[in-house]
């Protein structure tokens, strides 16, 4: 019991003490030597995020109705080889379901080729948009004095007033909108 009050009572000198060094200044801009951010949902709520997020949805969406269409057809197309069977012979028949379980194999390569590329394109996206949204990043640190930038998720604990995720936010729509006029070397 009594190891646990001294830890309480280091991890709340340890706690104080950042908190002390953190003030608010005009503006609402904390000064402080170390800031934190919840990149993911800067980028899920920046306008560029949004974007990107609809964009994809709707590829998406595309790709998983042409998986509907496709395993229609394929359905049907397997239910008329099992109907023609007993008119075939056997090497027809076997010749006929080769050729179809090579259309579904390729048939299925293609659409998770297609998932695939729609997957490395949001981490693209991502990429791009960090690399976009660097400049605001660097500045908030600048006005905050801060020589650290960390990741919410890194963090056990820290004072709220050192979380710069809203205004992050804000200053990255300011700065590049909903990032469709950035040509790919403008976010590198």
């Amino acid at each position: 019991m009594r190891r646990l009050r001294r830890w309480l009572t280091v991890l709340a000198l340890s706690l104080a003490a950042p908190a002390a060094t953190a003030q608010t200044v005009s503006g609402g801009m904390v000064q402080s030597p170390i800031l934190v951010i919840e990149f993911e949902r800067v980028f899920e709520q920046s306008a560029f995020g949004r974007r990107v997020a609809a964009a994809l949805e709707s590829e998406g969406a595309e790709i998983a109705a042409e998986n509907r269409r496709i395993e229609a057809e394929l359905t049907e197309e397997e239910r008329r080889l099992t109907e023609e069977r007993a008119s075939l012979s056997s090497e027809a028949f076997r010749a006929l379901a080769d050729a179809f379980d090579e259309k579904v194999q390729r048939l299925r390569r293609e659409q998770d080729s297609k998932a695939r590329a729609l997957g490395a394109r949001s981490e693209e996206e991502q990429r791009r948009f960090l690399a976009a949204a660097q400049p605001v990043l660097q500045q908030l640190m600048r006005e905050a004095g801060a020589a650290v930038l960390v990741e919410r998720r890194s963090v056990l604990l820290a004072a709220d007033d050192v979380d710069i995720t809203d205004i992050a936010i804000s200053r990255v729509d300011a700065a590049i909108g909903d990032g469709s006029g950035l040509s790919p070397d403008d976010s590198r």
